[in-house]
């Protein structure tokens, strides 16, 4: 499954690289995009454990960017 989230208050872009690598070590996820630019995330992963997925993602970009919300 493939998804799309926009993001709220990514401030740097760096901040935006750390978290897509951090996302891509998830277990699952076979693809994921952060943009700065067009603060967008795009999250590939498992369809049948894309929930739980999700809850990984957002811990992983909380502990880089606390500030950031994923709106979903």
């Amino acid at each position: 499954m493939k998804k799309k989230f926009k993001l709220e208050d990514l401030d740097c872009a760096n901040c935006a690289a750390k978290m897509e690598d951090a996302i891509k070590k998830i277990s699952g996820v076979t693809d994921a995009n952060v943009s700065f630019m067009a603060q967008k995330m795009t999250v590939e992963a498992e369809d049948d454990r894309f929930d739980e997925i999700m809850k990984e993602v957002a811990a992983v970009c909380a502990k880089v960017e606390p500030d950031c919300k994923i709106l979903m």
